[in-house]
């Protein structure tokens, strides 16, 4: 998919994400050195990675939730640097199809 702008593409992600029933958070930012526009941006789902073990506390009143637990779901947004558009990449790392 093709968008004018960056925010416009990160916007249709987290619209598609809320209506298949996930959030998202974004993830890394790449901009070029020439005028720091921005080149690639990740989106990924909320529940991405893993979190290190807690650390036993003895003031810590309440667990919290573990919150991340590998979730694979990601999008590259990547400027066309001849065209000054964004376009989406569907990307899903460590993933391997039979």
């Amino acid at each position: 998919m093709k968008f004018d702008t960056l925010q416009q593409g990160i916007s249709f992600y987290e619209n598609y994400a809320r209506v298949s029933g996930f959030d998202t958070r974004l993830y890394s930012t790449k901009k070029r050195k020439s005028d720091g526009k921005i080149s690639l941006k990740y989106s990924v789902c909320n529940k991405e990675g893993f979190q290190e073990t807690p650390r036993l506390q003895s003031n810590c009143k309440k667990k919290r939730p573990i919150t991340r637990i590998g979730c694979n779901a990601r999008i590259t947004v990547k400027l066309i640097n001849d065209q000054d558009i964004y376009i989406i990449f569907l990307s899903m790392k460590d993933t391997h199809i039979p």
